[in-house]
C-alpha cells in the first residue's frame, strides 16, 4: 500500500517504522529534526510542510494514496488535514487520532468521510475499567464477533501446579520467566506464570479465582498518580463504576483542574512527599488498586516498584513508549497501554483487519490473534477447515453454538462459526495465509 502519515511524533514515527516494512510510506511534518530522525533509520519519503496547507500535498499530487493517517497531537490539525488532503489528492481510506471526546458524539466522521476514528484516551481509560470488572486479571480483551474474552492472570506464589480442564476455556499463552509460548492442550501452569485464558466469562472467572489468591475479589478504592488529561479520564471511569478515588499530583494547577473537571467527587492530594510518607499518612495501604498514570515511563516504573515494596495490593503502570514495555513486563508490573501506545496498536490492528477477518495482538506483541466470522453466503460454508500439523506455538479453534472446539483435525465449516488462530508473532504470517485460505 501507499500510506501517508500526517505527524512525525511518537505515534507517527512508530507507525512509519512498522509500516515501512512491506509498504510505501510518506510522512509529513513541519519538524525538521523529527523528519531527519525518520530518514536516518527508515527508507521512506518525508515531506517538510504544514499538514493544514493545501500546497504541501501538491508535492505528491500524482500519487494514489491507499491510506491516510492523521496522528498529530492536535485534533483540529488532524481534522483539517483530512479535509484538505482529501480535496487535493486521491485517498482510499482515512484514519484519524482524536483526543477530545466531544468528537465521538458528533457526526464529523460521516461528514468528512473518515473510515476509522481512534480515541486513545478512551481506549486507555476503558482498559482500566475492565480491570475493575475483572479484579484478578492483568488484562482483558473483548472481540467483535464473540462474547468470549482473552484474559491474562498472574498465578499467585502459594498456588499449587494446576491443570485447568474447562470445556469452554483454552490456555492460549504462558509467560514463564522471560519465555513466552502457546501450549498444547491440558497444560500445567505453575506459581508466578502469566497465563492467557480464552473462554466464556463464567468459566474464566472460576479459573481466575483459583489462580490469583492475592487480589481482592472486588475493587472499591483506587489511587491514581497523575492528574493530566489521562489521569482525569481514568478517574472519571473509576467514579462511574462507584469506586472511591484519590488522585496524587505534584503540580498545583493540575490539581485545581482535576478538582474542577471531577466536580469534587475525587480526593485530590497535592504532594511532593515520598511514596512511603504518602502510604502511611494518606491511607494508600487501603487501596485495592493503584494506577501510576504519568507521561513519564521511568517515573511510572520506579513508582510502581516502590509501591509494590510497600505492599500495595495491585499496581498498574501506564506505558507510553514502546521501548519501556518489555522492561515493565519483566519487572512483573501490570502494564496498560497509554494513549500513544493505544493509538499505535489500534491503528495497526485496523489496518490489518479486513472485512470478516480481524487481527489483534497480545502479550505486548509477542502473539497474534486472527478471527474469521462465517456469515450467511460465505464461500467457506460446507468446506473443510484443514488445520496446521506439527506446528508448535500455534493453536486453532472454532466457536460454534457458544462452544469452543479445538481444531485439531479437519472439520466442516458452518454458517455462524467463528474461526480463531492464536500464534506467536513469528508465525503470524503463516496463520494469516491459512485464515484467508482455510
Amino acid at each position: 500500500m501507499d500510506i501517508l502519515i500526517a505527524g512525525a511524533g511518537t505515534v507517527g514515527f512508530n507507525l512509519a517504522r512498522t509500516l515501512s516494512v512491506g509498504h510505501n510510506v510518506i510522512v509529513i511534518d513541519r519538524n525538521v529534526e523529527a523528519l531527519e530522525r525518520l530518514q536516518e533509520s527508515l527508507d521512506i519519503l518525508t515531506i517538510r510542510g504544514d499538514i493544514e496547507d493545501p500546497s504541501t500535498y501538491k508535492k505528491i499530487i500524482d500519487k494514489n494514496i491507499d491510506l491516510f493517517i492523521a496522528v498529530t497531537d492536535t485534533d483540529e490539525a488532524n481534522i483539517i488535514s483530512i479535509i484538505i488532503a482529501n480535496d487535493t489528492i486521491k485517498i482510499k481510506r482515512k484514519f484519524i487520532r482524536l483526543k477530545n471526546k466531544f468528537f465521538a458524539k458528533t457526526s464529523i466522521k460521516e461528514k468528512i468521510g473518515i473510515d476509522k476514528t481512534i480515541f486513545p484516551l478512551r481506549i486507555t481509560s476503558q482498559t482500566i475499567g475492565t480491570l475493575i470488572q475483572y479484579p484478578k486479571s492483568n488484562n482483558v480483551k473483548s472481540f467483535k464477533y464473540t462474547d468470549f474474552k482473552l484474559i491474562s492472570v498472574r498465578v499467585s506464589n502459594n498456588v499449587k501446579p494446576f491443570t485447568p480442564n474447562y470445556e469452554n476455556v483454552a490456555i492460549v499463552g504462558v509467560e514463564r520467566g522471560k519465555f513466552f509460548y502457546i501450549p498444547k492442550k491440558n497444560e500445567t501452569i505453575y506459581p508466578n506464570d502469566l497465563v492467557y485464558l480464552f473462554g466464556t466469562d463464567e468459566d474464566v472467572r472460576k479459573i481466575l479465582s483459583i489462580l490469583d489468591t492475592d487480589t481482592p475479589t472486588k475493587i472499591q478504592r483506587c489511587v491514581v498518580y497523575g492528574a493530566s488529561a489521562l489521569g482525569i479520564a481514568i478517574a472519571t471511569i473509576l467514579i462511574e463504576n462507584d469506586i472511591e478515588v484519590k488522585i496524587i499530583e505534584k503540580d498545583i494547577k493540575l490539581c485545581e483542574l482535576a478538582e474542577e473537571k471531577l466536580g469534587g467527587v475525587a480526593t485530590i492530594i497535592n504532594s511532593i512527599y515520598s511514596s512511603k510518607t504518602l502510604y502511611e499518612e494518606e491511607g494508600l495501604s487501603h487501596a485495592d488498586m493503584i494506577i501510576v498514570a504519568t507521561a513519564n515511563d521511568e517515573y511510572n516504573i520506579v513508582k510502581s516498584m516502590e509501591l509494590k515494596e510497600h505492599g500495595a495490593n495491585k499496581v498498574v503502570a501506564i506505558n507510553n513508549e514502546i521501548e519501556y514495555y518489555n522492561l515493565m513486563h519483566s519487572l512483573g508490573i501490570i502494564v496498560v497501554r497509554g494513549p500513544k501506545m493505544s493509538a499505535y496498536n489500534a491503528i495497526l490492528e485496523n489496518i490489518n483487519s479486513h472485512g470478516v477477518i480481524t487481527e489483534r495482538i497480545y502479550c505486548g506483541g509477542k502473539a497474534t490473534i486472527y478471527m474469521h466470522k462465517i456469515f450467511e453466503g460465505s464461500k467457506y460454508i460446507e468446506k473443510f477447515a484443514k488445520p496446521f500439523h506439527l506446528l508448535d506455538n500455534m493453536s486453532l479453534y472454532i466457536i460454534r453454538d457458544e462452544k469452543l472446539i479445538a481444531l485439531n483435525e479437519k472439520i466442516v465449516i458452518l454458517e455462524k462459526d467463528t474461526i480463531i488462530s492464536f500464534s506467536v508473532t513469528e508465525l503470524a504470517p503463516k496463520a494469516k495465509v491459512w485464515m484467508y485460505g482455510l
